[in-house]
């Protein structure tokens, strides 16, 4: 049964309406002192920009709401009242925290909670501080989460503001069950049942009461049911319609978990016209989630493979205002694979080869879908809107090519081959479970150069990923595999993959790609190639140096010429000043790089500092200095911790955020000679016109791995082709 629990999309709702009604007494305290004032004041004009934007959060449209408080540094200047900027610095991080930019978020909460101390306003610290335990909650820090949602509880009952006291204390109560302390969560619940049923009929009552009924079936504790009904008796009270359909929708969940699918079903379309009713798309998508699988659970596959298009539909429309962040995958994700299984599902029960072909296809849109809203989750911006608004994709395939599209599934692996001819579908019977321990263990021993122990692993990975499909590779001649990885997938070299004779580098070129249609189909211009060398020998800021670097500097410099900046040279503004002064086919950096789970501690180090993927889009995008995409962007001594799957997003969407059409990456840092004469060769082999990238990539790997001394594959597999592969 699926648990109930509160999932960073919740606590985003929640942070919306904290952030409404923890400004809605602050600001009926300045619109009065604007009156006295009068005239459009900067103060005036400041409280009206927070009322639109409260406006705007309040109808889940958060990055309006950024949008226009970004703009109140222009009237912030000779403003000296705290309250009011305490307000203005609250508003900036709860919209900053819908949008999952956590350090802005953190920072301006903090300063909204020092302002709010200047102000010495009764109760004026309990907001910001409820915000920031919903900030650190947001990033799995549950034991400091909870010591600010006390502070914040203790300030709101000095205060006697009794609706914030209840806020504050249902939060503590989930903060303290997210950091495994249920006695003390439990232990809470007497008491916020009580302070919450003393409210009075009003929207602060109604989520108190959702948040408590949300609590009780948390922890195991019955009231679930009570609560969830007294707040749908509040709200249909009060005759607000997107609390009705929150707290229809729980208890839709409530009946789904006791298999009482009729009535879930009927309580789930009632919470579906309520949110309809509010124009509430963000939580729409949810009940027409949970709609589908009730169908798909009394075996209405057809029925609910509709159910689930309108979830997948609404939700692309507010995808960027959810705020799931740090957990995409497990909180929104499912309704996308949700919808694949069971398109797979039908497509082996139909006879009709185009209805099979239908169903293959629409699968695996699907999933591009959900690879698409999982890079903008992780950069944070239009990034993959932006590629695909400037590029058709992958439509067909050119000769010996084919195209792996493994799918993840909690009670198999699906594999949709994509060839020149069509498309087919394979299944391996292993479980998700499975498969992702086989994936990790694979990844931890490759990086051990000094054993083989990799080696069992890399062989039954061998027999689930390309066993099923190897007699049809051979089939067609196929020459080039181009792999769209999967969740953990993402974090190993399907190079390094045993057939029992040899590694599959040896028989296939292979790329990696986040997805069809964020993959530029164009090959590389082999004409009047022009590259920008960066890179670093010495060592700074605490990392080590990287002595055979220069040897790699030098080689490919004497191949293409080009640019060359290094060390104390290989500086961020030096690189802007060179990337605007002439558009670079090529942009080469060999330094040191760390892909992390969250994008804004992902950087490349320059002399002087870090480059992030921000400003390195900055440099590479397209602009007034650049009409067309880097055509390659080599990364050479990057790594990715093992086990990180979203961090391994980050290095496979790395072409799609730095606006190039491929990428060279590492998944972990590599041997520095080994490293140095597989790039040398790489370039060299790139000089070919007849050689795509992924061919040369393949003859320098084969290269590296004939030499005695870097056999094993940690020295030479590691080197991922992302993006275009001709």
């Amino acid at each position: 049964m699926r648990a109930q629990a509160f999932t960073p999309a919740d606590a985003l709702r929640r942070n919306r309406l904290v952030f409404l009604r923890s400004l809605s007494l602050a600001l009926l305290l300045f619109t009065v002192a604007a009156e006295q004032a009068g005239g459009e004041t900067p103060e005036a004009q400041l409280r009206a920009l927070v009322r639109e934007a409260q406006s705007d959060m309040a109808a889940g449209r958060n990055a309006d709401a950024l949008a226009r408080l970004q703009q109140a540094p222009t009237l912030v200047p000779g403003i000296r009242d705290e309250s009011l900027l305490a307000a203005l610095d609250n508003a900036l991080g709860n919209a900053f925290l819908a949008a999952g930019r956590h350090a802005e978020a953190e920072q301006a909460l903090r300063s909204s909670i020092e302002r709010a101390r200047k102000s010495n306003a009764a109760g004026a610290g309990a907001a910001p501080r409820n915000d920031l335990g919903n900030l650190l909650a947001a990033q799995g820090r549950f034991g400091d989460a909870a010591g600010a949602y006390r502070e914040a509880l203790d300030i709101a009952r000095q205060a006697q503001d009794k609706a914030m006291a209840v806020r504050a204390a249902a939060n503590l109560a989930r903060a303290l069950s997210d950091d495994a302390r249920p006695t003390e969560a439990a232990a809470m619940l007497a008491e916020l049942a009580q302070e919450a049923r003393a409210l009075e009929a009003s929207r602060d009552k109604a989520y108190a009461l959702l948040a408590l009924g949300r609590l009780y079936a948390r922890l195991r504790a019955s009231g679930a049911h009570d609560a969830l009904r007294e707040a749908l008796a509040v709200a249909d009270a009060i005759d607000d319609a997107r609390a009705r359909s929150y707290a229809l929708g729980y208890l839709g969940e409530l009946y789904e978990q006791a298999a009482r699918h009729e009535e879930a079903q009927r309580l789930t379309q009632h919470a579906i016209a309520a949110a309809q009713r509010s124009d509430a798309a963000e939580i729409l998508y949810r009940w027409q989630w949970q709609g589908a699988r009730l169908l798909k659970a009394q075996g209405h596959a057809d029925r609910a493979i509709s159910a689930y298009r309108n979830a997948v539909h609404t939700l692309s429309a507010v995808r960027q205002d959810l705020g799931a962040r740090g957990s995409f995958r497990q909180s929104i994700g499912p309704v996308y694979s949700e919808l694949a299984d069971l398109l797979l599902r039908r497509s082996a029960i139909v006879a009709d080869e185009k209805r099979v072909t239908q169903y293959l296809v629409e699968a695996r849109s699907t999933m591009e879908q959900l690879k698409g809203a999982e890079l903008q989750d992780y950069f944070q911006d239009d990034c993959v809107a932006a590629l695909r608004a400037r590029t058709k994709g992958i439509d067909r395939l050119e000769p010996h090519t084919a195209a792996l599209y493994p799918i993840i599934l909690p009670d198999r692996l699906e594999l949709l081959l994509t060839l020149p001819d069509g498309m087919k579908r394979f299944t391996t019977p292993v479980d998700a479970q499975a498969l992702i321990a086989e994936i990790r263990a694979f990844r931890l021993l490759l990086e051990k150069k000094i054993t083989h122990q990799y080696y069992p692993h890399a062989r039954k990975l061998y027999d689930w990923l390309i066993g099923p499909i190897a007699a049809e590779l051979e089939k067609q001649k196929i020459a080039t595999l181009v792999i769209v990885p999967d969740g953990a997938l993402r974090t190993i070299p399907l190079a390094a993959l045993h057939d029992g004779k040899e590694f599959l580098v040896a028989r296939y070129a292979l790329a990696t790609t986040p997805g069809l249609t964020l993959t530029d189909p164009r090959p590389l211009a082999r004409k009047d190639i022009q590259l920008q060398l960066n890179g670093l020998t010495e060592a700074v800021q605490g990392f080590p140096p990287l002595p055979h670097v220069a040897d790699e500097l030098k080689t490919v410099h004497g191949l293409y010429g080009g640019r060359l900046l290094r060390d104390k040279e290989f500086t961020v503004p030096n690189m802007e000043k060179a990337l605007e002064a002439v558009p670079y086919s090529i942009v080469h950096i060999a330094s040191h790089g760390q892909f992390d789970s969250d994008a804004e501690k992902t950087f490349l180090l320059t002399y002087e500092g870090k480059l992030s993927m921000s400003k390195l889009e900055q440099f590479l995008g397209l602009s007034k200095f650049r009409t067309e995409p880097v055509e390659l962007l080599t990364l050479s001594a990057c790594e990715t911790a093992a086990g990180d799957d979203r961090a391994a997003l980050g290095l496979a969407g790395v072409a799609v955020k730095a606006g190039a059409r491929s990428a060279l990456a590492t998944l972990w840092k590599v041997n520095d000679p080994a490293s140095a004469m597989m790039v040398a060769d790489f370039y060299r082999q790139l000089r070919d016109p007849a050689v795509s990238k992924a061919r040369a990539l393949q003859q320098a790997q084969l290269a590296v791995l004939r030499d005695p001394r870097y056999r094993h594959p940690n020295y030479w597999s590691a080197f991922l082709l992302i993006g275009n592969w001709l």
